[in-house]
């Protein structure tokens, strides 16, 4: 018997370099697109840097090309647009595929999710 695929919301509100929550939120995502699930990932708080383009660090993992392959493989990524302009972070700054949007997105994620993550 086949296991139903399942929709998972990943909110991502830790920074990019802060901490390894993103990192292992977006293998996760990676590894549950591979399996065939539905990933929403919603950026917030200081996780909207995670979405940010030209990311290039020397001494740990490069989020940004994680965040670009998740994408690639169909993930579903939204930017809270009162975080960005509270960081002064414009949506052209942001990685392509990622759309700068509102909380009202952020619920109708979670209402369709069967897991929710929070990092």
């Amino acid at each position: 018997m086949t296991e139903a695929k399942k929709t998972f919301t990943i909110i991502i509100a830790d920074g990019a370099y802060t901490s390894e929550r993103p990192f292992t939120m977006l293998r996760f995502a990676y590894t549950a697109l591979l399996e065939g699930h539905k990933i929403n990932i919603f950026l917030v708080e200081d996780g909207i840097f995670v979405g940010k383009k030209n990311q290039d660090p020397t001494t740990y993992e490069n989020v940004g090309k994680w965040m670009k392959d998740v994408i690639e493989e169909g993930a579903n990524v939204k930017a809270c647009g009162v975080c960005m302009r509270a960081r002064g972070l414009s949506e052209d700054e942001l990685i392509e595929g990622i759309r700068k949007t509102t909380m009202n997105t952020l619920v109708e994620m979670c209402a369709e999710a069967d897991n929710i993550l929070f990092s």
